[in-house]
């Protein structure tokens, strides 16, 4: 067993948003996503892997393939690996995601 807390890796930076690794097995991955207002993640895909993401903290708006939705403390948002995401702090507080990357068995 390995326990973390979270909190110990809500990192911000004033120059963009953060990233820190909580977890990583080879076949899973499970990180922090760390975003002062008005930073924002640009849109990406994971091919071969699906994405699980948990708002820890704050709110701010979510792009899957191009359509916004709005998503706050608590919200647990699951993509495919032929989805693009994105997510923007569009809030004036900080927002912490917590991010499972899941390899897909091929």
């Amino acid at each position: 067993m390995d326990k973390q807390s979270i909190k110990t890796f809500q990192e911000f930076n004033e120059d963009k948003f953060t990233k820190r690794v909580i977890f990583n097995n080879g076949n899973s991955t499970a990180f922090v996503l760390n975003f002062l207002p008005g930073q924002k993640l640009p849109a990406h895909k994971h091919p071969g892997a699906e994405v699980y993401l948990l708002v820890v903290s704050g709110n701010g708006t979510m792009i899957i393939d191009g359509k916004e939705t709005d998503v706050t403390e608590t919200d647990v948002i699951h993509t495919s690996d032929e989805e693009e995401l994105s997510f923007a702090n569009t809030s004036s507080d900080r927002v912490s995601l917590y991010v499972v990357l899941n390899k897909l068995s091929k």
